[in-house]
């Protein structure tokens, strides 16, 4: 008898971001493969967690108003699926990232990961962000601007993200390695670069850098790979 089909929920986290959940709805819905979508909305003002209920994605959305973290374990909680992916609001997704997914999960040994990130623009700034993003990530140093997912057993055995951290990303990425195989999946998922570019290239390697200063080297045992 073959195995049932490995079944992916998203969840979405938003504050006063009508407009963006929006666009990420319609992007979500383009997507083939995802079997359920969680919105949590922050207490928003401006309409967004009824527009989020109104659109055609059918997304299960919660109201929330605790910290980031909390919100993504209300949301997580809220899914049906094995396997759950955080999209940030303004991040997008490959196209085939379900099928990435369910191949990834094949690998009974592997936990979750990330994507690929591409910043959004062509010119050097963009590509550079690139660069030393992906350098972090073959040190183990990976955040939620990839697209963080893992499976829900995974997760519910973290006891998912840690309020109280002062990273919350990082510190379950650190988890998670420490659980088992993390795989950094193909794409890439593309995230817009004005925050960093607005920062500058060394206060950007600080603000990704900082949550590692006090730490010597990536967690073991679990293996990273790329898919």
């Amino acid at each position: 008898m073959a195995p049932a089909p490995v079944r992916i929920s998203a969840v979405v986290v938003a504050h006063d971001q009508a407009r963006e959940v929006d666009r990420l709805l319609d992007h979500l819905c383009d997507l083939d493969g995802l079997d359920d979508i969680v919105v949590v909305d922050g207490g928003s003002r401006d309409g967004t967690g009824a527009l989020a209920r109104a659109h055609a994605a059918r997304a299960l959305v919660l109201d929330h108003h605790g910290s980031h973290a909390e919100r993504l374990n209300a949301g997580a909680h809220a899914t049906a699926g094995d396997v759950v992916v955080f999209v940030p609001v303004e991040a997008r997704l490959p196209r085939r990232a379900a099928a990435s997914l369910r191949a990834a999960c094949r690998d009974a040994d592997v936990v979750g990961g990330d994507f690929a990130l591409s910043f959004d623009g062509n010119d050097g700034i963009a590509k550079a962000l690139g660069l030393l993003y992906a350098a972090n990530r073959r040190l183990g140093w990976w955040y939620g601007d990839s697209v963080l997912w893992c499976r829900r057993s995974a997760f519910d055995a973290l006891g998912g993200f840690r309020a109280g951290a002062p990273a919350w990303d990082h510190d379950f990425t650190r988890r998670l390695q420490r659980l088992g195989q993390t795989r950094c999946l193909p794409g890439p998922a593309t995230t817009p670069s004005r925050r960093w570019r607005a920062l500058g290239i060394p206060r950007t390697l600080w603000w990704w850098w900082r949550p590692v200063a006090r730490l010597s080297r990536p967690p073991r045992p679990g293996r990273r790979s790329r898919a």
